[in-house]
């Protein structure tokens, strides 16, 4: 089953169960789908969905940093369960200790030797990882082993 066709089961499923949190969150990331098929007019692959869910968790994530700075607890609670909600669509994070060996293997692929080579190191991490680690982790995780 496609994550579409997922996330659209899930939105019947929801109402059935008069689950308003979930309804609302999953619906929301159906509209952000259905906006970029009709500004790109194409139909997204699961690829391209996962990139949404992505961005649509950071946003989360930084809006409960703001929120729990603000000291709004009933604003940051919330946010932090459509994260739940929404970390449903993604695949299984990769742990640090992962992400450092990939990083380390396309490096000696690469033959990458500093800094300046971070970009192309960068791009082929992404490819990689895509949807299972955090890429500012990842950054910060190919800086270090570039340094």
């Amino acid at each position: 089953m496609s994550l579409k066709a997922q996330i659209m089961n899930d939105i019947k499923t929801a109402m059935k169960a008069k689950d308003k949190e979930t309804l609302g969150t999953v619906r929301m990331l159906s509209a952000a789908i259905k906006q970029v098929e009709v500004d790109e007019r194409r139909e997204l692959s699961d690829a391209d969905i996962l990139a949404i869910v992505t961005k649509m968790v950071k946003q989360r994530k930084d809006a409960a940093e703001q929120f729990a700075q603000a000291e709004r607890t009933d604003l940051e609670v919330k946010e932090l369960a459509e994260i739940k909600i929404l970390e449903v669509y993604l695949p299984e994070q990769l742990s640090a200790e992962d992400v450092t060996a990939i990083v380390q293997s396309i490096i000696v692929e690469t033959e990458a030797k500093g800094m300046q080579d971070m970009g192309k190191v960068m791009g082929l991490v992404k490819a990689k990882v895509a949807g299972q680690a955090d890429m500012g982790q990842v950054g910060q995780i190919v800086k270090a082993a570039l340094s």
